[in-house]
C-alpha cells in the first residue's frame, strides 16, 4: 500500500546500490529526516521485512496502537529506557526473520548519534548497514514530485570480542558518520540536510 501511495503523488525512488546489502538480517542506520523516510527505507530494501522503534507516546492511541504492533514497532520509553530496549530488537533480529532499522541519532532533530544501534549489533553478531535518504521533508513537499533516493552502503561489522568502551564506540560511530557523509556525497556532492521544522 505504501509503495503505491508513493508511487502515485511522488513518482519512482532510485535505489543505489543495493546490492552492497549482505544476506540474512541486519540493521540498517540511517540519519532521520522526514517522518516518513522509514517507509522509504524499508520499501528500498524489500523484499525483506523490518522491526522498528518508536518512542511509546505514540501507542497512546489504540487505532495507532494497533497499526504499529502489526507493523513490529517496538516501543521505546525514551525518558526511563530499560533492558528492554535492547533484548526485545535483538530478540526480532535472532528469533525472527525480521531486520530492524534504527536511527542512531533518535530523533530528526539531532545530529549526535548514540550508542544503542553498536550495542545491538555486538549483541545480535549482525552488521549494520549504513543508509542515507534525500528527497521531500515534509508531507506537501511529496506532492512536488522531487526525485526520491536511497542509497546504501558497506555493511559495518562488529567484533562480538570487543569491549564497547568509549573509544570503540566513538570509533565505531566515526565509521556511521563517515559512511552517512559518503552516501550523501554520491548521490548529490552538494548535499546539505537542512531541518523543516527548524526553519519555521
Amino acid at each position: 500500500m505504501a509503495r503505491v501511495i508513493f508511487f502515485l503523488i511522488n513518482g519512482k525512488m532510485s535505489i543505489k546500490n543495493k546490492e552492497k546489502i549482505p544476506e540474512g538480517n541486519y540493521i540498517l542506520v540511517a540519519p532521520h529526516r522526514t517522518w516518513f523516510d522509514p517507509l522509504y527505507f524499508a520499501l528500498a530494501a524489500s523484499p525483506k521485512k523490518f522491526a522498528f522503534m518508536a518512542k511509546k507516546e505514540l501507542f497512546k492511541n489504540p487505532i495507532l496502537r494497533f497499526i504499529l504492533v502489526h507493523a513490529h514497532v517496538i516501543s521505546v520509553d525514551r525518558e526511563n529506557p530499560g533492558p528492554s530496549v535492547i533484548k526485545e530488537p535483538v530478540k526480532a533480529l535472532t528469533k525472527s526473520e525480521l531486520s530492524l532499522i534504527i536511527f542512531p541519532s533518535g530523533t530528526r532533530h539531532s545530529s549526535e548519534l548514540k550508542g544503542g544501534a553498536s550495542l545491538i549489533a555486538k549483541i545480535a553478531n549482525k552488521p549494520l548497514v549504513p543508509a542515507v535518504y534525500q528527497g521531500p521533508l515534509s508531507l506537501k513537499a511529496l506532492f512536488s514530485r522531487k526525485k526520491t533516493y536511497v542509497n546504501f552502503g558497506e555493511p559495518i561489522y562488529i567484533d562480538r570480542k570487543i569491549k564497547l568502551n568509549d573509544e570503540a564506540q566513538k570509533d565505531i560511530e566515526k565509521r556511521m558518520q563517515d559512511a552517512f557523509d559518503k552516501l550523501d556525497k554520491e548521490i548529490n556532492p552538494s548535499f546539505k540536510y537542512v531541518d523543516v521544522s527548524k526553519k519555521k
